[in-house]
């Protein structure tokens, strides 16, 4: 019993945000701070993945163009559509139409597509 008390003490402490020591922390922005950057880059904030958390999305000049390597590309070029080639043989994709990462593809790099993933 006598321990209680100092229990107590110890989880509320826990409980209380830690406060920055630097005045110019900017590790955490504001939502409208935020939007505003990502509007600045030529995008929009979108909820995306299986939490639908608010992400900057910007959307490719060169999205479905046909490709065979990242490079070809302003983002990712990929095989979106099951069934995905074999890793390692080759293949044509296209460029990624967004810079979100969730979801179901492959990436190729010169002419042949690395091994599918899916992101949630």
């Amino acid at each position: 019993m006598r321990f209680l008390p100092v229990l107590i003490a110890v989880l509320v402490g826990a409980c209380q945000p830690i406060p920055s020591t630097d005045a110019g922390d900017t590790a955490v922005s504001s939502p409208t701070s935020a939007a505003a950057d990502c509007a600045a880059r030529g995008g929009e904030m979108k909820p995306v993945g299986r939490a639908q958390t608010l992400q900057c999305v910007v959307t490719y000049a060169d999205a479905g163009k046909r490709c065979t390597t990242g490079s070809d590309c302003l983002g990712d070029c990929r095989v979106d559509d099951a069934p995905f080639p074999a890793a390692g043989s080759a293949a044509v994709g296209r460029c990624q139409a967004e810079s979100q990462v969730f979801g179901c593809y492959a990436r190729l790099e010169d002419g042949k597509p690395t091994p599918a993933i899916c992101v949630d």
